[in-house]
């Protein structure tokens, strides 16, 4: 569990909490981490042994598929985050460039696998996600006089090029973009400053801001004069509703802002940071590493594969997320998975969960309770039924789908 720019009184400490974990009361906790990564290991209440160490010992709890696709290890790392100050702009890298990062610093890059991550909305929920679109970004250099001195000489030029045509758009965001996060950092703060009043000055007037400006306000409360205020102006913003979700690809830019998210990725803690973070900065890793792409992220609101289970697939073989409600006085058989799978329960008391290794094996019951976290082996059985008076909600984490298909 981490605090570090963590909600007070979040999601997370409340999970924690309510899990047996000991919380210091008002504390701004932002991660509760569920999975085998080193850097923020699951034990087995039972045993006290590692979780890690639990499947290594165990490769048939994973699913045979797992194992031959991934080793002996879950594929994928399970989060909550609450997040009260904007997240760094960041981005994940892909396989090759992990690798090498790892072998270069690994003291940095803890490991040699890629990121690839989905967030799914507990909360009202805000991200900067991928690059806008280019018509998008010129305009936004047209009508910011301090983001066009940012960005330098020729930036009428980029405006240009954004709007000419997809071949010269994408090389004028690359430089673009690459002028601004490696802007001298005294230029970048009397520039923010030269915003902000700017922007300050129109709302006292009376004028309402758009929606990007009035986060950059907030941005720069947060980290003042900090060039992620204007690497905001380069990425969608994203609001998404309890409920929602949205995938990120490796290579792709992004900054959590604000609210409560299950996160689920890859078994990686590589990020590569640039802006609105006191961490290290790997500029021109994070510039030569994005694809420049300009899509706006898919907002994925879940299939019902059977009433009471939602499940979100984004296109990555480590991972997918099912949301599953139980009414109070029923039960639910959650759907088997070929693969090993964790379960958060983030709602709900006074329930049991039932848990079979076979269709002939007796089953085991467990107690469950907020903040409770459950390993399942691969082709586990699992029933719950909710004894309380109000939903039970339960997040899964498992494999893809895609993995045992064909």
């Amino acid at each position: 569990m981490r605090r570090r720019r963590g909600r007070q009184g979040s999601e997370v400490a409340r999970l924690a909490a309510a899990g047996g974990s000991e919380v210091e009361a008002g504390a701004p906790y932002a991660e509760l981490w569920m999975g085998t990564h080193p850097s923020g290991p699951s034990q087995v209440r039972a045993s006290g042994e590692p979780l890690r160490e639990h499947v290594r010992r165990r490769p048939a709890a994973l699913g045979a598929r797992v194992v031959e696709r991934f080793g002996e290890d879950l594929p994928f790392l399970f989060k909550v985050l609450s997040v009260r100050t904007a997240l760094s702009i960041q981005a994940h890298p892909d396989k090759g460039r992990a690798e090498r990062l790892h072998a270069e610093r690994p003291h940095v890059y803890k490991d040699a696998n890629h990121k690839p991550e989905m967030a799914l909305a507990l909360t009202d929920f805000e991200a900067l996600s991928g690059f806008v679109e280019s018509d998008v970004l010129a305009r936004a250099l047209e009508e910011t006089p301090e983001l066009q001195a940012c960005v330098g000489e020729g930036a009428e030029g980029v405006a240009a090029r954004l709007r000419g045509g997809e071949a010269g758009a994408a090389e004028a965001l690359r430089e673009a973009f690459g002028k601004v996060m490696r802007a001298e950092p005294g230029l970048v703060e009397r520039l923010t400053g030269a915003l902000v009043a700017r922007l300050g000055s129109q709302e006292a007037s009376g004028r309402p801001l758009g929606a990007k400006d009035a986060l950059v306000l907030r941005l720069h409360e947060q980290y003042p004069g900090d060039v992620g205020i204007f690497a905001a102006f380069f990425l969608n913003y994203i609001q998404l509703k309890p409920g929602e979700a949205i995938y990120l690809d490796a290579n792709e830019p992004h900054a959590y802002v604000a609210g409560d998210i299950v996160e689920a990725m890859a078994t990686s803690d590589n990020v590569v940071r640039a802006g609105l973070t006191p961490k290290l900065r790997d500029t021109d890793v994070l510039c030569e590493m994005l694809t420049y792409n300009t899509l706006k992220p898919e907002i994925l609101r879940g299939e019902e594969v059977r009433p009471g289970v939602k499940r979100y697939r984004p296109p990555f073989a480590e991972f997918q997320v099912e949301a599953i409600e139980v009414a109070p006085g029923a039960s639910l058989d959650i759907p088997e998975c070929p693969g090993a799978s964790i379960l958060l329960v983030q709602r709900g008391g006074d329930s049991t969960a039932s848990f079979t290794l076979g269709k002939a094996a007796p089953p085991s019951e467990a107690p469950i309770s907020e903040g409770g976290v459950f390993f399942a082996a691969a082709n586990a059985a699992v029933t719950v039924s909710n004894g309380g008076d109000g939903p039970l909600k339960i997040f899964r984490c498992c494999p893809n789908d895609s993995v045992f298909e064909g």
